[in-house]
């Protein structure tokens, strides 16, 4: 039960640019950040180029004071922080020059987005942080406790007078970077839920912070978000009821009561099928590949089909495909066999959130792990007269499936 000095804290809180912290403020800032420029992203988790990193934090509202040579996007908690709810929201896509990445705004979930109100935006961004950000979209480790339940775990220990980082080796080193997360204490901050006290930046190091301390408002928040089942049962939850416990407007019963501003919910396009002839070129090394083209209505089993059959290889071991979805996290597609959905059998080609340029891993054989990169070249115009998958192109000798053994024997 909520104390009454708490559901007054929630009641008189005003959410605007200004407060609780500078959320919306430093999130708008990232918005036209990235609208007004092409921004190359790099790496497998397609972050931020080390050359954007100085000018973004500069017109942040409160730019963080660093000493390193050569700092990454991880070197600024807050940027960190912020890429992550804006590839969490949705409101951002990655489409491709080529073969280069660019970080682009999806126009139609912009315009849901300008029309929100500012209450409407600070909650859509907190539960694109607490119930979507998964720390992967960043590069971070798969944390299967999940951000709601570290940061709630988080807010709850910190003593009254606050938590005493700098000097401290468990704080500094432990509490910090694993068990919440810097990214995190700084959306925690951000957010208006602690005060972080900074002291005199080293050389060579990144964030000197040397106290958090909970504000009240933070401290009622989260009494109160602790309630929700992400917040304490997560592993007792199957994927679909993950799925739509992390939908936008989830959270939206417990705080409306105390926010009846929060009326409108963000809306994301949902994919559809995009009809014509999808051409991928399936690689094992630079020299060796298959160029194969299939249509949009045939399922990824189709697709692994064709690639064994492109490499003579024999169908008889389990596989999945892997790839990053908009938001930037791993989806995995396995074979009808195996018990975890969805089945590769029931994902349509041109259901595929892939846009030209895009990657993904297909992994045939559990035991000898044969890794073919699938990358999405084109899509054609639908072709009647193909119907199933074909192969267009071959290049390098296909190596054998089950290497001669003996052979093997003799060379050691």
């Amino acid at each position: 039960m909520l104390s009454s000095e708490y559901q007054q804290t929630l009641r008189e809180q005003t959410i605007n640019e200004d407060g609780p912290g500078s959320v919306l403020r430093d999130f708008g800032t990232l918005l036209d950040f990235v609208g007004k420029r092409e921004i190359k992203v790099s790496g497998v988790h397609q972050l931020l180029p080390m050359s954007a990193l100085a000018e973004l934090n500069a017109r942040l509202s409160r730019p963080l004071r660093i000493f390193l040579s050569r700092p990454q996007q991880k070197s600024y908690p807050h940027i960190n922080g912020l890429y992550l709810l804006l590839r969490a929201s949705g409101l951002s896509l990655i489409e491709f020059a080529g073969k280069q990445p660019l970080l682009t705004l999806d126009a139609e979930a912009l315009a849901s987005w300008r029309g929100l109100n500012p209450t409407e935006r600070y909650f859509t961004l907190l539960e694109a942080w607490l119930l979507r950000g998964e720390g992967e979209i960043i590069g971070d480790d798969r944390d299967p406790l999940g951000p709601l339940y570290k940061c709630s775990t988080f807010m709850e220990s910190l003593p009254a007078a606050g938590l005493k980082i700098a000097g401290d080796r468990q704080a500094e080193q432990i509490t910090i970077p694993y068990h919440v997360g810097t990214y995190n204490l700084a959306l925690l901050e951000l957010f208006g839920c602690v005060s972080v006290e900074e002291g005199q930046p080293e050389v060579g190091k990144g964030w000197a912070v040397t106290r958090v301390r909970r504000t009240l408002f933070g401290e009622a928040l989260f009494k109160l978000l602790s309630q929700h089942r992400l917040a304490t049962m997560r592993f007792e939850l199957s994927k679909d009821e993950l799925e739509e416990a992390a939908t936008f407007g989830a959270l939206q019963s417990l705080l409306q009561p105390f926010f009846p501003e929060w009326r409108r919910n963000l809306e994301i396009p949902q994919a559809a099928l995009v009809n014509g002839l999808y051409v991928f070129k399936v690689s094992l090394s630079a020299k060796v590949w298959r160029r194969i083209a299939i249509p949009a209505a045939l399922s990824l089993d189709d697709l692994s089909d064709a690639i064994l059959r492109a490499y003579d290889f024999d169908d008889d071991h389990l596989y999945q495909f892997s790839y990053r979805d908009r938001f930037g996290k791993t989806v995995q597609v396995k074979h009808p066999y195996m018990e975890e959905p969805p089945s590769t059998d029931e994902v349509a080609i041109g259901e595929l959130p892939l846009r030209p340029g895009a990657s993904m891993e297909y992994l045939f054989d559990f035991g000898d792990e044969w890794r073919f990169d699938v990358k999405l070249e084109r899509i054609d115009p639908a072709a009647g007269r193909i119907k199933k998958p074909k192969l267009l192109e071959e290049h390098g000798e296909a190596p054998p499936q089950y290497p001669n053994m003996e052979e093997d024997e003799e060379d050691w």
